[in-house]
């Protein structure tokens, strides 16, 4: 499969048909749909490895590109390289876990499903643009669903949440904008365009880099809980659905990292290294600040949402290192995380549906009523912890040795820090999980509990995958994304 534009548009396409056909028929297509997506990216991940073998190095494989607006050289210019596919392989995986999780939704379920749909396409057409205007609409395709998500479908202070979410996420959007038209007006008028081959042709001047580089690192860093804009992710996560937290955390926070790394970093490079200090500090306390301030959560959404802002703060602080290593560990942090955070979601989702509750302290010795669903909470702590065998071992182990591999000073000192929270995670999370899954049960009616329906077990299952084939063959994810951030490697040494 080499036509990229099917992947943004099969899921408009479930999303017509889930609108034409009577209801029942809608968490079946909506199944058979992402099921069918699922695969074609599967298929799509082999012909690209096909194409390495064969000997094409170029740094996009499967370019395809369809005019727009020609007047401004805005146009749908799609191709892919090895983080891209990781990404929409992460995608995936969390778009088919999120409708498992939703089986058994019972209000207004066609919209429902349909919004997963578009906040699918947005992440799909992101992931793959290299058009830098048309990579932005995609990124704004995906935010009005998560509002709509939360404000129909979520719980406690919903309105509160979705707007703060919009307001917040539109904010970041707002910077993006700014920064990529001031980066289009900034090149040759014969050169001028959107087209993010090009722009990288074309490289500005350092002092024009150093003031558009703020503008799109902090925007797309907002999407990916950058300290301290990092205030909607607690809310926005803990009053969301449970397919829309684990789109949210699994998906939506990466498009901000991966933009911080394609456009940001690859196309202002000079920027990039001025910055490096700023970028890999503010990551340290976006770190340690998630790491404690989770320690003081009771509710299970929270301590997820809060241990997100810690997590993600190293993919922001493998980027802020700017060689390999760091790089590496940025995008297998970004997919060790969105699978990590997607599972753990669910898994709590699957938890209130019982007891209805997330409160820690009410709950206790859940693992002799729900023993599945504890063991899938039990790998989900684990991986975030950074147990070796799971995902979070290898990313967050490549992060740390691309900031060994700095020698000055205070990329050392971030890098003992960030390895500090290690510590600070393995309490929360053990504290967590043994006070729910372990001990006697306190409440009876927690006793007899319903076990793991049939699409809970899968939803889990494709998830654990993910997470155990990362964690035992790291090598796998390796051997894809390296050619890539090699390419952006060698931007950083031209710059």
């Amino acid at each position: 499969m080499t036509a990229l534009w099917l992947l943004p548009a099969i899921p408009v396409i479930i999303s017509a048909a889930i609108l034409l056909l009577p209801e029942r028929m809608t968490k079946a297509v909506s199944l058979v749909g992402a099921t069918v997506q699922f695969l074609a990216i599967i298929l799509l991940t082999l012909c690209f490895l096909s194409e390495r073998s064969d000997g094409d190095q170029s740094v996009f494989l499967f370019q395809q590109r369809i005019e727009w607006f020609s007047s401004w050289k805005i146009g749908l210019h799609f191709g892919v390289d090895g983080i891209s596919i990781a990404m929409i392989l992460l995608t995936a995986a969390v778009v088919t876990a999120g409708i498992l999780v939703s089986w058994n939704l019972k209000q207004q379920q066609k919209e429902f499903f349909i919004l997963l749909q578009l906040l699918a396409a947005g992440a799909y057409g992101f992931f793959i643009s290299l058009d830098i205007f048309t990579m932005f609409c995609f990124l704004e395709i995906a935010v009005i669903p998560k509002y709509m998500l939360i404000g129909i479908w979520g719980s406690g202070k919903k309105t509160y949440s979705a707007n703060k979410l919009a307001l917040m996420l539109m904010s970041g959007s707002a910077l993006i904008l700014v920064g990529i038209l001031f980066m289009y007006y900034q090149l040759p008028v014969e050169s001028r365009s959107f087209d993010f081959i090009t722009m990288a042709a074309h490289p500005l001047p350092l002092n024009i880099q150093l003031v558009i580089f703020p503008f799109i690192f902090i925007g797309f860093g907002i999407f990916t809980a950058i300290f301290p804009f990092h205030t909607w992710v607690p809310d926005g996560h803990s009053s969301a659905p449970t397919a829309g937290s684990m789109f949210l955390a699994g998906i939506s926070m990466k498009l901000g990292g991966f933009g911080c790394l394609r456009v940001a970093t690859t196309l202002m490079p000079e920027a990039a290294q001025y910055y490096s200090i700023p970028i890999v500090v503010i990551a340290a306390i976006a770190i340690l600040y998630g790491a404690f301030a989770t320690m003081m959560q009771t509710d299970l959404k929270y301590i997820n949402a809060y241990s997100s802002i810690s997590h993600c703060g190293f993919v922001l602080l493998g980027i802020g290192f700017l060689n390999h290593s760091g790089i590496n560990g940025a995008v297998f942090q970004m997919v060790s995380h969105g699978l990590m955070t997607a599972l753990f979601f669910a898994v709590i989702g699957m938890i209130y549906e019982r007891t209805h509750t997330r409160k820690v302290s009410e709950m206790s010795g859940l693992m002799k009523s729900v023993p599945f669903i504890s063991a899938i909470m039990f790998i989900a702590g684990l991986c975030s912890l950074g147990l070796p065998g799971l995902s979070g071992f290898p990313a967050e182990m490549t992060v740390f040795m691309g900031g060994w591999a700095r020698s000055e000073t205070v990329y050392r000192v971030v890098t003992i820090a960030a390895c500090m929270s290690i510590v600070i995670t393995a309490v929360y999370i053990l504290r967590a999980i043994g006070t729910v899954m372990m001990g006697p049960i306190k409440n009876n009616s927690f006793a007899v509990l319903d076990k793991a329906a049939w699409n809970e077990k899968w939803a889990a299952l494709i998830l654990v995958t993910g997470i155990l084939i990362m964690g035992i063959l790291p090598y796998l994810l390796y051997s894809l994304v390296n050619p890539a951030t090699g390419e952006i490697i060698k931007k950083l040494s031209k710059g």
